[in-house]
């Protein structure tokens, strides 16, 4: 069992450090600014650590598609009709082996700058994520940083069959890319593709819509999608060997896991196939998958990855409790449909394809996802994700660009994030501070208290069915133990939660008038512990009571 349970802090790098507040709405990188990879200096690289901590996911590293032209250092062009917003999509990218020049205070140098954040990251004691896009890349990917004797992708293909098990990519043969859009987009020539590539989507034919990633073209791991996704597998695909030399390429810089996008679009075979190889030279290497798809989670572990996206289950849930669109026992059956494989489901409340919590499209007030971080992150042993800027409530309510207001913080514009700039200046509004205070104290318990990395778990939902709008569950670990009450409502209140017979015949627990401790307040008061009676617990409002004591 783990000793430290992993906390992942997803930071989108290009905005982290951007502390331009007159930026406007769809402003270019000269208008807006863009942060940068040094603005992780040592300083705030231990401030996150301190906050419990344990792995940053640096979003957005890797060169993408942009409108910001920076042919002068020898960076080619891309046509703006297949980029989204001016700053790009992260996930349309132009060369898997370099970095993003939007990042580097020093264009030329920019490897140089991701290598040395990789030092300085691992010497605040912290271990580097970054994304691997493995299902597309941009329209007009081209590779000039790729090692010597490395073949471009689509260098050799054939694109006169529309699928070939060693092309890279798929095609229209005798068919010109003819969207339902613009392509000129303001520029002096239309954008030209021919024959067409299949778009990212799994669109395979030449025309996708504004709601298509049509800014993308997809992989072809060998998959037929012309004969009903029939697989060729035998020999090994061409794309195979080219993305998964992309992986050990970066390991060898130091990176100790890869966010794997849209995992489940690409072969669980080729997972099997690229993990086996990259954990044989990097065993400490980690895989997270991005799998929506309950139906394949345990496919997708089996091929070599160590942890999966919580999304339809456990966040869905926790979202609608926290709206008060269900009861608070429905995250019990969230929890025991993956319970097989509980160590391996990333928990989280955002990301940057979700809405934030503070937003007027989730909860309005970052306070009200107070009690879902305390179980998210106390819950079980598994890992736990937060999105920078969560911490002190971000509302994702401007109007960047190409995202619009839609309460995601954008990853297509320059921007920078407001409650970020605050905080860099030590100017937190008093809310800010509670909820970034409360974040730090629930997440440095999910990392040092035993009873949570190591313990085991007891949900006492099925004997209080009278909560609805509180969650209850204990944790213990040798003679500790932790009693959590979570309080989705918006009143502070008193409940009795009722200790089974079975809670104590599991865990181990003594009968025991008992000192607890709250570990979010300190204080100190005494319960009386029985079998199938009830404990009185105080609860403040969005918040939660986090007892330990000893058994």
């Amino acid at each position: 069992m783990a000793s430290n349970k992993m906390i992942i802090y997803q930071v989108f790098t290009r905005l982290y450090g951007n502390k331009n507040v007159t930026r406007h709405e769809d402003g270019t990188l000269a208008e807006n600014g863009c942060g940068k990879l040094n603005d992780f200096t040592p300083k705030s690289l231990k401030a996150i650590k301190e906050m419990g901590v344990s792995h940053i996911w640096y979003t957005g590293v890797i060169r993408h598609a942009s409108q910001t032209d920076y042919t002068q250092y020898g960076i080619p062009k891309q046509h703006a009709a297949v980029v989204k917003g001016k700053a790009g999509s992260p996930y349309a990218i132009t060369d898997y082996y370099d970095i993003d020049p939007d990042l580097a205070e020093n264009v030329e140098q920019r490897m140089q700058e991701f290598e040395a954040l990789v030092e300085r990251t691992h010497k605040a004691g912290l271990k580097v994520i970054i994304d691997f896009v493995p299902n597309h890349v941009a329209r007009q990917y081209h590779s000039i940083c790729k090692p010597q004797g490395v073949k471009d992708l689509g260098e050799e293909d054939n694109p006169q069959n529309g699928f070939d098990p060693q092309n890279n990519f798929y095609y229209c043969p005798g068919q010109r890319f003819h969207p339902y859009f613009d392509l000129y987009h303001g520029e002096a020539e239309e954008y030209d593709e021919e024959p067409a590539k299949a778009t990212g989507n799994d669109c395979f034919h030449n025309a996708p819509g504004m709601n298509d990633w049509y800014e993308t073209v997809k992989l072809n791991y060998g998959v037929d999608y012309y004969a009903g996704g029939v697989g060729h597998f035998n020999p090994i695909p061409n794309t195979w060997d080219k993305m998964t030399e992309i992986l050990l390429y970066w390991a060898a810089k130091g990176v100790d896991g890869f966010r794997c996008d849209m995992a489940e679009m690409v072969p669980a075979a080729f997972w099997h196939w690229a993990t086996d190889k990259v954990k044989y030279r990097y065993p400490e290497c980690v895989f997270i998958g991005e799998v929506y798809n309950p139906g394949e989670y345990r496919n997708y572990l089996g091929a070599g990855f160590d942890y999966l996206y919580d999304k339809v289950g456990m966040y869905d849930t926790v979202r609608s409790v926290i709206c008060n669109q269900q009861s608070a026992h429905a995250i019990t059956g969230a929890w025991q449909q993956t319970d097989d494989i509980k160590q391996h489901m990333l928990y989280f409340l955002e990301n940057h394809d979700e809405q934030r919590v503070a937003s007027d499209f989730f909860a309005g007030d970052g306070r009200k996802g107070i009690p879902g971080l305390v179980v998210s992150a106390l819950l079980q042993q598994n890992p736990l994700m937060i999105y920078f800027g969560q911490e002190y409530g971000e509302r994702g309510m401007d109007k960047e660009g190409f995202s619009g207001c839609d309460g995601r913080t954008t990853i297509f514009d320059y921007w920078s994030v407001d409650t970020m700039v605050r905080a860099a200046n030590r100017k937190y509004t008093i809310r800010e501070k509670y909820i970034y205070d409360m974040y730090c104290k629930v997440m440095t318990l999910a990392q040092k208290e035993k009873a949570i990395t190591q313990g085991e778990m007891f949900d006492l939902m099925y004997a209080n069915g009278h909560l609805q709008r509180q969650y209850a569950f204990i944790r213990k670990h040798g003679t500790e133990a932790i009693l959590v009450v979570a309080n989705f409502a918006d009143q502070a209140t008193t409940v009795s939660v009722n200790i089974p017979a079975h809670a104590f015949d599991y865990l181990g627990l003594s009968e025991k008038n008992a000192q607890v401790t709250d570990l979010l307040t300190d204080t100190k008061s005494r319960l009386h512990f029985k079998r199938d009676e009830a404990v009185q617990v105080e609860v403040p409002e969005n918040g939660a009571a986090i007892l330990k004591f000893r058994v």
